[in-house]
């Protein structure tokens, strides 16, 4: 605390980042909750023939949230890997990272460092159709980049090192930066792959759409079952709620410490004003009493024993107000009697 009671400004500063982190944890929290317990609440149905008329009685021919899961199958021609012979599918990622080894001058070690330098996702149109087959029924799947979880799978990845001479190597030294190759990726949603489809599900005319939800909920296209799915959010919601009460119980735990400041500074505060009062007091009652019996009241009366004359002069603030049998008697660290500032030393008094 500063001088006053006030809080230093690198309390304060600690006080206001730990209650901006704690809310912003707090809203991802309440996100991710609500995502949850929209996911909780979403109407499963079955890729059979009863979709449709389930639709039909549907108001607006619209299920706001809905879970549907199906065979990916291509509804015109397919993506073919780049690299992969044989592979197909309906979205395609392919993109170049950069690793390099960055010094940081704070910490003074080489830390990782990723960087992604192209990256490029080519779409197909798609539907969802039974993995057994046999029903003569698919769910089109709308605008797949969209979601908040889309499954991709792995089907490429190669990793290029980079070549590097002496001066390079001594001149990535002197940069801090170390580059240590580009890593090649193609990931694919391939054709035949299992999915779960959450979102809204509307039908236009014949064809039955899955589509991103008006409501503000989230579009999910995963590679889990819908139970999994579920369990993985809810673990996302617990961990964040973690982290909110972990950096809620810090900043009040900043906030407690700064208030018991406060309050001992005007405790303290409090006990001197007292003391002063009864010196003040005392100082009058040694003078009615010095009046009454005729003699002249003790003008440099110590502030401590009020009896003995004042005889010490307390540096560095400069107060006159103690004897040197009441200096002698301040416990350590000794402090002036009046304004509590430290005493760094004595200088005698002398009263001619």
């Amino acid at each position: 605390m500063e001088g006053g009671g006030r809080p230093s400004a690198a309390q304060a500063a600690l006080l206001a980042a730990g209650a901006a982190i704690t809310a912003l944890l707090y809203s991802a929290y309440r996100h991710k909750a609500r995502a949850a317990r929209g996911l909780q609440g979403a109407r499963r149905l079955r890729l059979d023939a009863e979709l449709r008329e389930a639709l039909r009685e549907a108001p607006g021919r619209c299920l706001p949230y809905a879970v549907i899961q199906g065979a990916v199958r291509s509804a015109k021609e397919t993506l073919n890997s780049q690299f992969v012979e044989g592979c197909h599918g309906v979205v395609q990622r392919l993109t170049l990272q950069e690793h390099k080894m960055v010094w940081n001058r704070t910490t003074h070690l080489w830390n990782d460092c990723e960087k992604i330098i192209h990256q490029r996702t080519n779409t197909a149109p798609f539907d969802l159709v039974p993995p057994e087959g046999g029903a003569d029924v698919s769910v089109r799947v709308m605008k797949p980049l969209e979601a908040a979880e889309l499954s991709l799978e792995t089907v490429y990845e190669k990793f290029h090192p980079s070549i590097q001479s002496f001066t390079d190597v001594v001149g990535h030294y002197i940069s801090g930066e170390r580059p240590k190759g580009i890593q090649e990726t193609e990931q694919m949603l391939r054709v035949g792959s299992t999915l779960t489809g959450v979102g809204e599900l509307v039908l236009d005319n014949n064809t039955i759409k899955l589509q991103p939800p008006k409501q503000g909920m989230q579009y999910y296209l995963s590679s889990l079952d819908f139970d999994d799915l579920l369990r993985k959010q809810e673990s996302s919601v617990r961990l964040w709620k973690l982290l909110t009460a972990v950096f809620g119980l810090a900043t009040c735990a900043v906030l407690f410490f700064m208030l018991r400041k406060q309050y001992r500074h005007q405790r303290e505060k409090r006990r001197l004003k007292r003391m002063q009062e009864e010196f003040r007091q005392a100082q009058e009652r040694l003078g009615r009493e010095s009046s009454a019996e005729g003699g002249e009241p003790l003008k440099n009366a110590c502030a401590v024993c009020l009896s003995n004359t004042k005889a010490c002069v307390f540096l560095e603030c400069g107060h006159v107000c103690s004897c040197n049998e009441c200096y002698r008697a301040l416990p350590e660290p000794k402090k002036c009697p009046i304004c509590r500032q430290a005493i760094s030393r004595v200088v005698p008094l002398y009263n001619s």
